[in-house]
């Protein structure tokens, strides 16, 4: 025997990306494939076996377990809504038929979300059709020209038990400005709930001029609900 004598260090790198219950299924596999020589040496049976034990490791690694390791959501278009509210003396609010949204996480962090919602302007109405034409007009949101606005995180903050900001970046008639989300979510269980929250923005950073005696503020209002189709579920902070 060859008393402290290292073993080889490829070897080592190897069995440390193996779990302890894949170790042993590799072990026994490779055993299967070149029994013990019961003469030979500790360390002379290791070095022959070496080429299989790194195929075994290599494959372990290359071939990770089927299940998601991350939270997958879909935000569900039925049961959510988006409106465009304009404060005046009259007010001005019309919602938006046609949008898409995604949730998507990066670890089982509820901040690691990312939330993409782009908005098709041509869809908004009111029920009215001279305040469609007003909505719809180059002095508001300007539908011919700026066919979409979105909305696009790229950092969020938990602020309470249920409540996040979400920072990112709003784009409208062609106008791009940093912007806040401040969500709150209403949790439904069973991996289902809604976020409510709103964008506010002024309305001359994006070119926006009315006849009407308005505020220089408007919003929009997103009540988005998210189901969670697989992964992990989300570990969220605790706050008292």
């Amino acid at each position: 025997m060859h008393k402290g004598f290292p073993v080889p260090r490829l070897y080592a790198g190897c069995a440390h990306s193996l779990t302890r219950n894949q170790q042993t299924d590799g072990q026994q596999f490779v055993e299967s494939l070149w029994p013990v020589d019961k003469n030979a040496s500790r360390i002379q049976t290791l070095v022959m076996r070496l080429p299989v034990i790194c195929l075994v490791a290599v494959s372990a690694m290359l071939c990770p377990p089927s299940r998601a390791q991350v939270p997958v959501f879909q935000v569900t278009p039925i049961q959510s809504s988006i409106r465009f509210n304009m404060s005046s003396s009259r007010p001005l609010t019309g919602n938006f038929d046609k949008w898409n949204s995604t949730l998507t996480f990066a670890s089982p962090d509820p901040t690691s979300a990312v939330l993409q919602v782009e908005i098709q302007t041509a869809s908004v109405h009111s029920g009215n059709n001279k305040n469609d034409d007003e909505l719809k007009s180059k002095d508001l949101l300007n539908v011919a020209q700026d066919p979409v606005i979105s909305f696009k995180s790229n950092k969020v903050v938990q602020t309470g038990k249920t409540t996040y900001d979400l920072f990112g970046t709003f784009s409208m008639r062609g106008v791009s400005k940093p912007a806040t989300l401040n969500l709150v979510i209403a949790d439904q269980g069973g991996g289902s709930g809604y976020g409510q929250g709103v964008v506010l923005f002024d309305l001359k950073n994006y070119g926006m001029t009315s006849s009407r005696k308005i505020d220089e503020r408007g919003e929009i209002d997103l009540n988005l609900k998210a189901k969670q189709v697989s992964g992990p579920e989300l570990i969220h902070k605790r706050f008292p």
